[in-house]
Parts: C-alpha cells; structure tokens; sequence
C-alpha cells in the first residue's frame, strides 16, 4: 500500500472513531457505488436528513456476523417462503447481506427522520454489548430500517460496502454497527461517479476512500 493510501485509510478511521461519517467506494468491477457511511450510534435525525437527501440510496445498518448470530437474525433469502427468493444471479456477488427489516419499539411509524435515527443509534448502542441486549423487546420487525448482516471473516470473505463498513468500525474500535447508503446522481438517476462523490467529499470536509485501500490495510 502507498503511503498516501495508508494515510487516507488512517483519516477515513480516526474520522469514524470521532463519529463524522465518511464515504466508501467499492470497487468499478463489483457495484461501482459510493456510499455515505456513518457509526450507527452516531447517527441523530441530521444525519438521516443527509443520507436522504445527499445521498438518495436505502438506508442500511450494517452488522458483524458475531452480533447478527447473538440476535439471531437471519439472511432474508433463507426466511422468505415466496418463489422470489429463489434462484438469485447477482452480477456483482454471490448473495446479498439483507436480513430483516426493523423499527424500534419507541417508535411511531418508523419512517421519519427521528424515528430512523432512534432505530439506528439504538442498535449502534445495543452492537457495544450484543450478548445483553434482548433484540425482540426492543426492536420489533417488519420495520423501515433495513438490517445487513456481514460476511464472518469480513473482507476475507467478501468485500461489499457492508464489509467494508464494519471493517472501518471494528479498526476504529467502535461497535460493529454502521451506516450505508448509497450516493445517487439526480441528473442521471445513476449511482455517483467516484469523481462527484469525491467532489462531494471534499465540499464537505469528509474522507473519501476506495474500497481496494481498505482491503489491503484492513483484511
């Protein structure tokens, strides 16, 4: 890794470490997405708005596989008795990471910025001591907060944003909970080029970083 990737890969986790949110590109040969990423127990109504209206994508919290497993949330392909789930060809991976979808119980309909963010932060918070937190009296499912759960061995396995998300929080030393979702061009309708999210990035004080610099300093 290049010095200048080390040090873009060191701000992207001192900048999770402090709460700030940062942007992560995969890679132009899988999704080719960037996503706004956040520490999910940082995350308060403002920042909702900015992931609505800056970035535009679904609105995920994305969780290590140790914390789905001790609130046994399961993969949804495998809970979902419909022909539908069946038979999925993703050009970009093998499977998708979505599990359940949630709202916590505090909430009214689940779909306002203060209701999302108090899903959000309340699983940030529940993620620091996952083995204490009885999941179902606290969240209840079906929900407006859609649940990714990673790949075990994280990068090792895959390399999608939810990896690669998680993988910032755990070197950050902060619960293995994070924000993702996807930064969409209005004139296009298409995912943002890297070009406009670091155009982004930089208007907005925040770290841009490429999937491939993660991988090679955190998997």
């Amino acid at each position: 890794m290049s010095q200048q990737s080390s040090t873009v890969v060191d701000a992207a986790v001192a900048a999770f470490r402090r709460g700030e949110p940062i942007l992560v590109h995969d890679a132009a040969d899988r999704e080719g997405e960037t996503d706004l990423v956040y520490p999910a127990h940082a995350v308060d109504t403002d920042a909702v708005a900015r992931l609505r209206n800056d970035a535009g994508g679904l609105i995920c919290v994305a969780l290590s596989d140790q914390i789905a497993a001790s609130w046994s949330l399961p993969f949804a392909q495998d809970t979902v008795d419909h022909p539908a789930a069946t038979d999925h060809e993703l050009t970009y991976d093998e499977r998708s990471s979505f599990s359940l979808t949630v709202n916590h119980r505090e909430t009214f309909t689940g779909i306002t910025d203060a209701d999302r963010a108090l899903t959000i932060s309340r699983l940030g918070e529940a993620a620091r001591a996952p083995d204490t937190t009885e999941f179902a009296a606290e969240f209840r499912a079906p929900g407006h907060v859609h649940l990714l759960r990673a790949a075990p061995e994280l990068l090792g396995d895959r390399q999608g944003h939810t990896e690669l998300a998680v993988a910032v929080a755990i070197a950050a030393d902060q619960p293995a909970a994070t924000v993702v979702c996807e930064m969409l061009d209005d004139e296009t309708g298409g995912a943002l080029s890297p070009t406009d999210a670091r155009a982004y990035a930089d208007r907005n004080g925040l770290v841009y970083v490429e999937g491939s610099e993660l991988v090679a300093r955190l998997a």
